[in-house]
C-alpha cells in the first residue's frame, strides 16, 4: 500500500512540475497569443511591434520573408485569417531566446473562398529590451 501512495505521490509531482510554468514561459505564451491576434486581424502596429527587426519568416511552402515583406504579405494578401487554433504548444527558455513548437490550424479566406491551413510551427523569440520578440519562424506540412 505505501508503494502505490508513494507512486501516486510521484506521478502527481511529476504532473506538476509538467504544467507549471516559469515566468518567461508565461510572458512568451501572451506573446504568442498577441502574434496570433496580430495575425487574425491584420493589425500592422501590432505585428510590428510583436517581430524582432531581424525577422526571418519561413513558410510552409519554403517561402523565407523579412520583417517588412511578412508585415506587408499579412496587409495585402488574399489569405486572411478567420480563427487560429495553436495545439501541443510547447516552450522551452534558455536565456534571452525561447523556443515555441505547435500545431498551427487555422480557418482562413483565399480572395473570399473559405479553407483551412494544418501546418506545424517553431517559432524562435528573443527578449529584446525587456520585451518578447519574434526573431524566426519556420512552418512545415504534416506528414
Amino acid at each position: 500500500m505505501k508503494k502505490i501512495y508513494v507512486l501516486c505521490l510521484l506521478w502527481v509531482g511529476l504532473s506538476w512540475s509538467s504544467w507549471a510554468q516559469t515566468a518567461d514561459e508565461k510572458q512568451v505564451a501572451a506573446a504568442v497569443e498577441i502574434f496570433k491576434n496580430a495575425l487574425t486581424t491584420a493589425d500592422k502596429k501590432l505585428l510590428e511591434s510583436i517581430t524582432a527587426d531581424e525577422l526571418s519568416y519561413g513558410h510552409s511552402s519554403g517561402k523565407v520573408e523579412d520583417k517588412a515583406a511578412f508585415v506587408n504579405g499579412v496587409l495585402n494578401d488574399p489569405i486572411k485569417f478567420n480563427i487560429i487554433d495553436l495545439q501541443d504548444q510547447t516552450i522551452r527558455v534558455a536565456g534571452n531566446t525561447a523556443l515555441v513548437r505547435h500545431a498551427f490550424n487555422a480557418k482562413i479566406t483565399n480572395n473570399g473562398t473559405p479553407g483551412e491551413i494544418k501546418i506545424r510551427n517553431l517559432l524562435v523569440w528573443q527578449k529584446q529590451k525587456g520585451q518578447w520578440k519574434l526573431l524566426a519562424r519556420q512552418a512545415f506540412k504534416v506528414p
